[in-house]
Order: C-alpha cells, then sequence, then structure tokens
C-alpha cells in the first residue's frame, strides 16, 4: 500500500471489516423476516434494493453508465443473466438460512475459490499451478467426505457456490463498478418482483401488510442491508490492495458458520467436521499459493520505490475488478 497514507489504509481496512462483517452476520437478519416466506422476502429485496442504490446514484450523480449501457445490447444482456443468477443465489440463501442450513450454507462461501478455479478450467482454458490443482482435489474430496456426513451431496452449498462463481465471471465481463451493478441488476429484477408482491397482496397472503409496521419496516430495511455492505466494500477497494480484500472475504462464511454452531446449534458430526477441516486445508493452501505468486511477480525495483502491489493502477479499476465478489 505504498503511496496511501495510514490513514486512508486504515478506513480501508475499517470499510473491508464492516463489509464482510455484515455479510456474516446477516444470517441474523432473515429470520427476523418471519412469516414472510423466502420468495417473498426475496422480493422485497430486490425492490427495495433499486429504491435505496437509486437515492445513492441521486446523490453521487453518476448516471452516465446507465446511458451508455442501454446502447450496448450483449452488455446488457450479460447485466440481465447476472441478474438471473444472483436472483437463484439470494433465494436459495435466505431459504437455507431460514430452514436451518446456516453452515451448509456457509460452506458454500469457503468452497466459492475452488469453483471459480473449476470454472477458469473448464470455460476459460486457464491453465493450474501444482497446487492449485492440489487444492481443487483436496476440495472435491471435501464434497465426497461432506456427501458421507450429510447423507446426501451438500447441494446448497454447492448450488451457492457455482452461481456466485457463475455471477463472478459475468459481471467480470460487464465491468461495472459495485453499486452500478447492483443498481442494473436489481432494475432487471424490479417488475417481477413488484408483479409478484401485488400479486401476494391481492390474495391476502402479503405479510407486508398483515403483520405490522414493524414487519413492513423490516421488509424495507432488505434495501439497506443489500447495499450498505457494498457501499464499505467499494470504500474498502479503493484504498486496500486486492490481496487483502482476498483475506478479508473469508471473514463473512466464517461468521455464518460459527453462527450456524453456537447461535443457531445446528449439529455438527464428526463427518462434517472432517469435510470442513479438508476444505479449509484446501484454502490454505490456494491463499500460501496466491501469496507466494505475488510476490514472486512484483519487481523489486518498483517494491523498492512504492510503487508496486496496491498503488498500480487507479482506484476505479482496482474496484471493479473486485465487484465481482461484492454481492452476498
Amino acid at each position: 500500500m505504498a503511496g496511501k497514507p495510514r490513514g486512508e489504509q486504515r478506513i480501508g481496512l475499517l470499510n473491508g471489516f464492516a463489509a464482510y462483517g455484515m455479510w456474516g452476520l446477516v444470517p441474523l437478519f432473515w429470520p427476523l423476516l418471519k412469516p414472510a416466506g423466502a420468495i417473498e422476502i426475496l422480493a422485497h429485496r430486490m425492490v427495495w434494493s433499486l429504491a435505496v442504490v437509486a437515492v445513492a446514484l441521486l446523490v453521487i450523480r453518476r448516471w452516465d453508465w446507465a446511458r451508455a449501457l442501454l446502447r450496448q445490447p450483449r452488455r446488457l444482456g450479460l447485466v440481465a443473466l447476472a441478474a438471473a443468477v444472483i436472483t437463484v443465489n439470494w433465494g436459495l440463501y435466505i431459504w437455507a438460512v431460514n430452514t436451518g442450513h446456516v453452515v451448509e450454507a456457509s460452506l458454500g462461501y469457503f468452497i466459492n475459490p475452488l469453483v471459480t478455479i473449476a470454472i477458469g478450467v473448464l470455460l476459460l482454458k486457464e491453465r493450474l499451478r501444482r497446487v492449485q490443482w492440489a487444492a481443487v482435489g483436496i476440495g472435491f474430496a471435501a464434497v465426497l467426505v461432506l456427501s458421507v456426513g450429510y447423507g446426501r451431496p451438500p447441494w446448497i452449498s454447492l448450488a451457492l457456490a457455482f452461481s456466485f462463481a457463475l455471477y463472478g465471471l459475468i459481471k467480470k465481463k460487464v465491468n461495472l463498478g459495485g453499486v452500478e451493478s447492483l443498481a442494473a441488476e436489481t432494475a432487471i429484477q424490479f417488475l417481477p418482483a413488484l408483479a409478484f408482491l401485488l400479486w401476494l397482496t391481492s390474495r391476502g397472503d402479503s405479510t407486508f401488510s398483515t403483520e405490522g409496521p414493524g414487519h413492513a419496516a423490516l421488509l424495507a430495511a432488505t434495501g439497506l442491508v443489500t447495499a450498505a455492505p457494498l457501499v464499505c466494500f467499494g470504500a474498502a477497494a479503493i484504498r486496500v490492495p486486492l490481496s487483502t480484500l482476498g483475506l478479508l472475504q473469508y471473514l463473512a462464511p466464517v461468521f455464518q458458520f460459527l453462527l450456524g454452531i453456537l447461535y443457531f446449534h445446528e449439529a455438527m458430526p464428526p463427518e462434517r467436521w472432517a469435510g470442513f477441516a479438508l476444505v479449509w486445508l484446501a484454502l490454505t493452501l490456494l491463499t500460501w499459493d496466491a501469496w507466494r505468486s505475488v510476490r514472486r511477480s512484483r519487481p523489486r525495483s518498483l517494491e523498492e520505490l512504492g510503487l508496486a502491489g496496491g498503488a498500480r493502477g487507479t482506484g476505479t479499476d482496482r474496484e471493479r475488478s473486485a465487484s465481482a465478489t461484492a454481492d452476498v
């Protein structure tokens, strides 16, 4: 982080901890929305998220990206695909938390880096280093062990991991900032979500209008719960290196895992502990290999001048590169 004042670095780290901390603690929020079902909560999240990011964009007066996006049909199609994929991810995660599968949901975000690597190999024809192959192999073994522990494949974890990895790949191709991307995606989600909520209301099944003002306020707060960590993430992405953000991202599933065990009291038989231990071993190998690769590729002369690492590139570029990990 050479070239960045210590105060800026501290602000970036605090925002990074805040972003991933909020994503890690979000399992405490979704049960508060009962008796609303997962689909109703999801629809409210889409509608109110658009409202929040629209206000944010009005404040910062950043609209040029929207006009450019509307003139690019292929890019707009990718945004629509990203919106569809994140809809599946959000809906499944809300359902998992509210039906007692917090630990299994946390596993999805633990194995997400492994799935991302696998997608890179299968779709992008990327070549892996030996340590990366070892990590992927250990991750595959972990899935087998967990399948024994659960008595079935950990389909919730796998669906969350694959949907989020695919979402990250699409967002990388779209190349929009975090707030702009969320605005575009929720704009696409808005009309179907609003239509569903109006249909629920017409049937008398909407909890928004029948469970009192406190419940309605909590449903409206889904927009803030979605947008607030994204704003903090954006503030962190322009102040700290992506390697640091890569380490901070593990905070979210760690918090979710601990909540599942300590707060929700979900069962963890020995087979599941063994499966999680294998996943953590694979992630340790990936982190060590990535750190070693960064240190080897960093030019010595630039490092001495304080120009290597996080000082390369503009803040906007780094925020856009990092935004693929931003929407949990």
